[in-house]
């Protein structure tokens, strides 16, 4: 390729000679042809211009419509409630597409505003269809939304307003503003709100940014301007603006052919005030106006002629061009190709020298003329993103292993502090035994007992890190069987009473449902729920535990799970366990930490109550091997919290 280079550079200059003779002796033919073309062009860009915008109008209108019959069905608006009509109005509002500007909930009777976002003015008064639609129903449709039109005040003059200012106004003029209303019905079946939406449309569509810019303009069947970009007012008939009878006989023309939806590329430009030469695109649609019904609106892309023409005035310099051009030319070449070849390696020359001063937008100087020059740039950034990568990773896992053996730490003093426990308390038995400080067999047997209560305290802990350690190292199996839900869960209900009653706590188990058969480990199961029931028993000071059943659908993302061997068997429903109890809560931003293994809220060895932090770790590898799943949630500190298990349900008999 720099071979090719030079030898170009080389011949440039006799070829850049032959080359603007050539050019010369077209230049007028070209000229006079380019004429033409571009502004039979332009007009079949602004054609399509106008369809898209006309497209874009019904689609926003027909979405609008679907979004806002769905909005009146929601329960919100039937729960008579003032604030949930509001917070529902204000939901609404801001998961609206960006072309709403407020929403408002209007009692139809008093015509009182229920709810806003539109500072408490109505948008609308008494609707028409109250009078049409049925009184008492359930639901709305589109065909009984209302569409009305809002059009704005007359502008305020600028008294210096330019003819470039009009050639190019402000975008915010373009918007069609449209009102839109919708029956709402209370759960009786009657007829008791609007819903009405105030929304911006003819914004510009995306697949219309690269054709020919244009401005919109959007009249009625009655030749009333709906909205424009220029400073005048809204709302006036469009033969108003035209200053010569000519220009609105052809005006007409235009009107009438887009009204029979005929196009005609050839149709001549016309005029407006400031003698602005004009050329445009035209399309109709279907009003939308629930008052127009069977009249149509005329939609006209518009644009200058002299921006239609732009490209011309290349053409006009290029005679200057190529002039100033052929005396320069070996000159200019002679420098273009030397810098063509130097610049490059100059810019990785001191990319590379500020390789210790490099910042994290800075990229590497890539699209180089020259292909050599290129390949060279894109190894050279290449080896720099995988040395950056490579140090985001060495970093990444640096701080991975900062947090895991900080955790460890944690728990290692959190395991010593909980394993020295239960040792100090079965020595501390043992021995008052042993040196015969116990008054009577009586006392023995307590201490006994003390020291295997200790004894076992300490298995559980042992027990919780090996099944940890086996979990971590894949060596942890279930044994899937059908089970019946409800006779595991009075076990452990059973087994938790005890220390409930004994704190003085409320215990609910009425909300169970018995004959749910589910796939599930029985042992790790139970596990899992004396664990769960535990905890809330622990964190429970005063107030209440409820453990109760829910029967729900099961997630299309977990259809098609497969759960152990018991997966031919499982229906399409779950069962949802919930524990809730009314005791510490824990904080929101420490939530996200519960299920990960060694890591408790509070981690000192100070807690008000014990543990490893192994408990909800487990738990949630042991619901996830029996085909469900464990969540936590604590609306915050001294609220509570909630603990959701969710197993897949066997169709099987019930009782």
């Amino acid at each position: 390729m720099g071979q090719r280079f030079i030898l170009l550079f080389h011949h440039y200059p006799q070829l850049l000679k032959h080359f603007y003779r050539a050019a010369l002796a077209g230049v007028y033919v070209t000229y006079t042809k380019a004429r033409s073309l571009l502004l039979d062009s332009a007009r079949q860009n602004l054609t399509e211009s106008a369809v898209l915008h006309a497209q874009s109008i019904q689609e926003s209108i027909a979405a609008l419509k679907a979004n806002l019959v769905s909005a009146s069905e929601a329960v919100a608006l039937k729960s008579e409630s003032p604030t949930a009509y509001q917070k529902f109005v204000e939901q609404l509002a801001q998961l609206l597409p960006h072309q709403i500007d407020c929403v408002q909930l209007m009692e139809l009777q008093s015509k009182a505003i229920a709810a806003s976002t539109c500072a408490n003015q109505l948008l609308t008064n008494r609707p028409t269809f109250v009078s049409s639609v049925q009184q008492s129903q359930s639901f709305a449709n589109r065909s009984q939304v209302e569409v009305t039109i809002l059009l704005p005040k007359h502008p305020s003059r600028n008294p210096s307003t330019t003819l470039t200012s009009q050639l190019y106004p402000p975008k915010s003029t373009s918007k069609l503003k449209l009102v839109l209303s919708a029956p709402v019905y209370n759960r009786s079946g009657q007829l008791q709100f609007a819903l009405i939406i105030q929304s911006a449309l003819l914004q510009t569509p995306a697949s219309q940014r690269q054709i020919l810019s244009s401005y919109p303009v959007v009249i009625n069947q009655e030749g009333q301007v709906l909205t424009h970009h220029y400073q005048e007012p809204v709302a006036q008939k469009i033969t108003d603006k035209i200053n010569r009878e000519e220009e609105q006989e052809g005006l007409k023309r235009v009107f009438g052919k887009a009204i029979a939806q005929e196009q005609d590329v050839a149709e001549p430009s016309y005029w407006i005030k400031n003698n602005v030469e004009l050329t445009a695109g035209y399309t109709s649609i279907p009003s939308p106006i629930t008052a127009e019904l069977g009249q149509k609106w005329v939609i006209l892309a518009v644009t200058p002629v002299d921006i239609a023409l732009a490209g011309l005035k290349e053409i006009q310099h290029v005679l200057l061009i190529f002039t100033c051009g052929l005396i320069g030319a070996t000159l200019l070449a002679t420098m273009y190709v030397a810098r063509e070849l130097a610049r490059p390696l100059e810019q990785l020359r001191d990319y590379a020298l500020n390789q210790s001063q490099f910042l994290p937008y800075d990229r590497i100087p890539q699209n180089f003329k020259i292909r050599e020059v290129n390949q060279l740039s894109e190894a050279f950034g290449g080896m720099i993103e995988r040395m950056k990568h490579w140090a985001e990773e060495l970093e990444a896992t640096w701080k991975e292993a900062q947090t895991a053996n900080k955790f460890k730490n944690e728990f290692l003093a959190n395991t010593s502090h909980e394993l020295r426990t239960p040792l100090n308390a079965i020595i501390g038995c043992l021995r008052l035994i042993r040196d015969g400080f116990c008054d009577n067999r009586e006392e023995e047997i307590d201490f006994l007992q003390r020291a295997d209560h200790a004894a076992m305290h300490l298995l559980e802990i042992i027990n919780d890190v090996l099944d940890m350690a086996k979990i971590e190292a894949g060596k942890l199996s279930v044994k899937i069987e059908p089970i019946y839900l409800w006779e595991l869960l009075d076990e452990v209900i059973n087994l938790q009473t005890i220390p409930i009653q004994q704190k003085g706590l409320e215990f609910h188990t009425s909300d169970l449902h018995q004959g749910i058969i589910v796939p599930a480990d029985p042992a790790k199961l139970k596990q899992v729920l004396i664990n769960v029931v535990g905890n809330a028993t622990k964190f429970t000071d005063n107030g209440s535990i409820t453990i109760k059943t829910r029967i729900e659908p099961l997630p299309l993302s977990q259809n098609n799970r497969s759960f152990a061997k018991a997966s031919d068997l499982t229906s399409h429903s779950q069962v949802v366990i919930i524990v809730k109890d009314t005791g510490i809560g824990i904080d929101l931003s420490q939530q996200k930490k519960l299920f990960r293994p060694f890591v408790m809220v509070d981690g000192s060895t100070t807690r008000q109550c014990g543990g490893t932090g192994l408990g909800l770790a487990i738990s949630r590898n042991l619901m996830e091997m029996m085909g469900g799943s464990i969540t936590l949630v604590s609306p915050g500190e001294g609220k509570g919290s909630t603990v959701k298990i969710t197993l897949p349900i066997i169709d099987g008999k019930r009782e």
